[in-house]
């Protein structure tokens, strides 16, 4: 019986380890990651100098789901361009929610060797091209779905974390999620990102 036990014991212990290993291959650590460095790190939360980021964008409108905007990214880096050129897919995946006048949008981060040289212009008319511009962002990481509330719990409190720490914003807090929508919730890489600058309040 022991000799049996022992049997179950390794052959779950090896299943784990080849589920996480897949996991790991098909999940955010197989992708290009857009670069940064951190200037400040407090637990959960960092400050952030971005470089200059290319990226292809999309409307969005969170309200009515993706509304087919991953699609409409996906179909222009699978080749849906008009250079027929396949583009590798990067993280994280970038949205403004919008407000109830304005759309939101969706990037892809495109990677450095596309973003530098002669970028393949979209075939849609819905998916354009622009320039992230360098900067400093306040994050807060986070697990779980990108479900609205606690997308808005995670921003309130970074917001509060930056007037606290003498920050102020100067744009709208986008959502950055980093992993398929397969990986389990307690894995997943979400983020918060505010553009910020140091407040010239006393």
């Amino acid at each position: 019986m022991a000799g049996k036990n022992m049997v179950y014991m390794v052959f779950a212990a090896v299943s784990l380890v080849l589920l996480y290993a897949g996991w790991k291959l098909t999940s955010r650590n197989a992708y290009e990651s857009a670069k940064y460095s951190v200037v400040k790190i407090e637990e959960n939360i960092e400050v952030r100098a971005y470089p200059d980021l290319m990226m292809a964008t999309t409307d969005y409108q969170p309200r009515l789901g993706n509304n087919g905007s991953f699609g409409r990214l996906f179909q222009y880096i699978s080749g849906g361009n008009k250079s027929n050129q396949k583009i590798a897919m990067t993280t994280p995946v970038i949205m403004q929610p919008g407000s109830s006048r304005e759309q939101g949008a969706m990037s892809f981060v495109l990677p450095e060797k596309v973003a530098g040289t002669n970028i393949p212009q979209p075939e849609s008319k819905r998916v354009t091209l622009n320039k992230r511009p360098e900067g400093l962002f306040a994050v807060i990481r986070f697990s779980g779905r990108d479900e609205q509330e606690l997308i808005a719990k995670q921003s309130a409190l970074l917001k509060e974390w930056i007037l606290d720490n003498h920050y102020e914003m100067i744009a709208e807090p986008e959502f950055a999620g980093y992993d398929p929508p397969w990986t389990p919730a307690p894995l997943r890489r979400n983020e918060i990102l505010i553009r910020i600058q140091l407040s010239t309040q006393p």
